[in-house]
Order: structure tokens, then C-alpha cells, then sequence
């Protein structure tokens, strides 16, 4: 069971808060680790750094892959793009009213 949940995908509400990030991860890194163990010899701190940045690789993944990531991207974009343009606007605008552009439409 323990290498099943650690090979499950996050589930939203894992990703919500730096918190819960915290607890998921820290729940499936030692999962894998003992599963890695299994009675053996000593896990080493490389095995043990090795399964936490991949378990951190999949924990971004799954925050840049949720809605809220996509949503939190767009709004950045958003504002992003109109602030160049309104920068361009405002650099360009005599030459443009120049050629007719008024400032708002009817």
C-alpha cells in the first residue's frame, strides 16, 4: 500500500497550503523510504536527499498543473501584458492620435 500511495498523483487539496504540502510529502517520503529499507542496511542521507527531491520534483509539478496555478498564471499575464501595452500606448500615443486614433471609442 505505502508504494501505491507514494506513486499517486496529489490531490488538490495536498497542494493548497505550504502546510499541507509539508504533510503530504513528508507522509510519502517516508513511505518510500521504508520501502527502500525493508530490513536492509541503513538508509544513507544521499538515498534519503535523492527520494526528497524527486518527491518535491512531483509535489511542483502537481502545484503548476492544478487550476489554481493556471488561473494564478493568467491573472500575472494579465496584468503583465497590459502593463506593456499601456507603456507602449503611452510612448506611441501622439503619433498615433496623429493618425486618427482617438482615445475611447464611441
Amino acid at each position: 500500500m505505502t508504494e501505491k500511495k507514494a506513486g499517486q498523483p496529489y490531490a488538490m487539496e495536498e497542494i493548497l497550503s505550504f502546510d499541507r504540502i509539508r504533510r503530504a510529502m513528508t507522509s510519502r517520503v517516508l513511505d518510500r523510504i521504508e520501502d527502500l529499507w525493508q530490513g536492509k542496511q541503513p538508509i544513507g542521507v544521499e538515498q534519503i536527499n535523492e527520494v526528497i527531491a524527486d518527491e518535491w520534483k512531483r509535489v511542483k509539478e502537481a502545484v503548476r498543473s492544478s487550476p489554481a496555478a493556471r488561473d494564478a498564471l493568467r491573472k500575472y499575464l494579465e496584468r503583465t501584458v497590459a502593463e506593456q501595452i499601456d507603456k507602449l500606448m503611452k510612448e506611441d500615443k501622439a503619433e498615433l492620435e496623429s493618425m486618427g486614433v482617438v482615445e475611447k471609442s464611441l
